[in-house]
């Protein structure tokens, strides 16, 4: 069987899931009166909601009699644990760039992944039907990217296809021929890429995508690196180091062949399959026949960045929204979690009730989060924290972020204020069209919680930011927090509007009139630097003496609406986010007022 592997990799947003849904209608995989989802790779609820792509996907064509397994893969850097696992499954890459933004921070990341494994990308310049695309210069920018990223001469002779996934074709040149569709793309993918290289010897297969599923337990999905396999063949699991995990037996074989799964009675070494029936196997993992001793070389993944604490909700409201409050619960999911995503690290805090989950971005951390609301979850998380390290003189060192920022000729001054305060330091500052200018900033991964809304606001909404781990560097000193403080609820009930309205001078309002308050809630924003704790559940006085209606009929000001990112970027060391499937509240870490002030008098010893 005839048979190319390829990934599609780009920055997020340049087009990649839509390319993928012309590949299957041009290829014959729908049926004409089949009805088509638009992206249908973005299966997940969250993935449709926020237009990313979250985790890689595997899909298959056929063109010619040859098969073509198509990876689609994230864009965002917070799931570049995805990307660099998928690389290694594939024989070439289709490198996505949209005609206007040119090659993007992740674009990079992905692309330095894909050099260094010697892949021969094919360069698809995608929406040069946009008023503002600039073909020529972007060319030239990606050139310079892939000579920046030490290409060989071989990769950077790569060959270039200019088109509009969305429109459904491509062409060798700008203003080509719109007729042929994606011809042109599936013609250059069987002359270009190789097919996949099968060494000799028995079954293997690096393990590189784990899923769960409600029927055949764990699927994990893989190419065979040699060999052949069939349902029932016994075979043994080797962990990186060569240990062995488990021995059993392969219930089932999936092939991808459109969006479908379809079971295989025997799959051929240079296949990208998935196979269930083993209990402990999982990502990095070889999978393979019982006289196989060594296993196959994995990946190593970049470290996380940034961790928080789920922590068991022992708010007054506990158990009031979500079903699954315990501790062992969210363990067992977290840990599930982490099994299938290893650019996520799980351990249990020394406090029983807590786990520290690391991550390699609050977008990653922040999903994980909306996905256990759904699923009926309520825990109480921290503030995300970056990780430290020390090097070999125990110098103290933190992440530091590359930040390209698109903006506004008339918002940059402000911007690259707010960067400074962050403790960035500006390295390049050019034009890029349009009255725009692209910033980029070396900045410390902590100056970044919570700036995103921040630079909205700021500019009008009008700027991009992306950001992109660089490296661990030297400590850069303290960052200015939150400046104001917090107003906190000293009773227990539902608010009401006429205490509300009466508190309105003191800051504005994070709830609105009937929602359920505790003792040690945060319910608003404090207009000076300290925290004070106020009553919003006091009514009006009632007297037998009639009143003006103008009384009765009490106006408040919008609340400040909070969302879970907007939350977590919001909270200090000493605050918690209160997170169920109905609610996200904001609280102190210690909701009595006495114990507050002993934990801040401790700390103040300690310091």
């Amino acid at each position: 069987m005839n048979i190319r592997n390829i990934a599609i990799i780009a920055h997020v947003d340049h087009g990649k899931t839509t390319l993928v849904d012309k590949l299957l209608q041009q290829s014959g995989t729908y049926r004409d009166n089949q009805r088509q989802v638009e992206r249908a790779m973005d299966s997940n609820d969250l993935e449709r909601e926020r237009g990313i792509t979250i985790l890689a996907k595997c899909t298959s064509v056929v063109w010619d009699d040859t098969h073509i397994n198509i990876v689609d893969t994230p864009g965002h850097a917070d799931f570049g644990g995805e990307v660099e696992r998928i690389l290694s499954m594939v024989d070439g890459v289709i490198v996505l760039v949209d005609a206007a933004e040119g090659p993007m921070p992740q674009t990079k990341f992905v692309v330095g992944k894909a050099l260094k494994l010697g892949l021969k990308p094919i360069v698809a310049i995608n929406k040069v039907d946009r008023s503002d695309a600039r073909v020529t210069e972007v060319v030239n920018e990606v050139f310079d990217l892939f000579a920046a990223l030490d290409a060989t001469d071989e990769q950077l002779d790569f060959p270039i296809l200019y088109g509009s996934g969305k429109n459904g074709w491509m062409s060798d040149k700008p203003d080509g021929s719109h007729e042929d569709g994606m011809r042109p793309l599936f013609e250059l993918v069987m002359k270009h890429v190789p097919s996949p290289s099968v060494e000799e010897g028995p079954f293997r297969l690096l393990g590189t995508i784990l899923e769960a599923n409600p029927y055949l337990g764990r699927i994990i999905t893989g190419r065979i690196a040699s060999g052949t396999v069939k349902p029932n063949q016994t075979v043994k699991v080797l962990s990186r180091d060569g240990k062995l995990v488990e021995s059993g037996r392969i219930s089932k074989i999936l092939a991808f062949r459109g969006l479908e799964r379809v079971p295989l009675d025997i799959a051929e070494a240079g296949d990208i399959v998935a196979i269930a029936g083993l209990t402990k196997g999982t990502v990095a993992d070889t999978f393979c026949d019982p006289s196989v001793d060594t296993p196959i070389q994995a990946q190593p993944i970049d470290p996380p960045t940034v961790s928080m604490s789920f922590i068991v909700n022992n708010s007054p409201l506990a158990g009031t929204e979500g079903d699954k409050v315990t501790s062992r619960l969210i363990r067992d999911r977290l840990l599930r979690e982490a099994e299938g995503n290893v650019a996520l690290r799980v351990v249990e805090a020394a406090d029983k009730d807590a786990m520290e989950v690391s991550g390699r971005g609050e977008l990653q951390l922040a999903i994980l989060i909306e996905n256990m609301r759904r699923e009926g979850f309520e825990l109480s998380v921290s503030r995300p924290r970056v990780v430290l390290t020390r090097d070999e003189e125990g110098q103290l060192l933190e992440p530091i972020e590359e930040v390209v920022v698109d903006v506004d000729e008339e918002f940059s001054g402000v911007v690259v204020q707010k960067m400074s305060e962050r403790k960035a330091e500006m390295i390049e500052m050019r034009p890029s069209g349009g009255n725009r200018l692209r910033l980029v900033f070396y900045a410390p991964t902590r100056g970044l919680i919570g700036y995103q809304g921040e630079l909205m606001t700021d500019t009008k909404g009008t700027a991009i930011m992306n950001r992109l781990f660089h490296n661990y560097l030297p400590y850069r000193g303290e960052i200015q927090g939150r400046r104001n403080g917090v107003l906190i609820s000293n009773d227990q009930g539902e608010a009401v509007a006429y205490a509300m309205f009466k508190l309105e001078d003191r800051g504005p309002m994070m709830i609105e009139p009937g929602w359920k308050v505790y003792k040690g809630m945060i319910v608003g924003e404090h207009t000076r630097d300290n925290d004070l704790e106020i009553n919003v559940l006091k009514g009006k006085q009632l007297t037998n003496i009639r009143t003006t209606s103008k009384d009765e009929a009490v106006r408040l000001t919008p609340p400040i609406r909070m969302t879970l990112e907007k939350a977590l970027a919001y909270i200090e060391d000493d605050e918690l986010v209160e997170i169920t499937p109905k609610s996200i509240r904001l609280r102190k870490r210690h909701l009595d007022a006495n114990e507050r002030k002993r934990a801040e008098k401790s700390k103040q010893a300690v310091a």
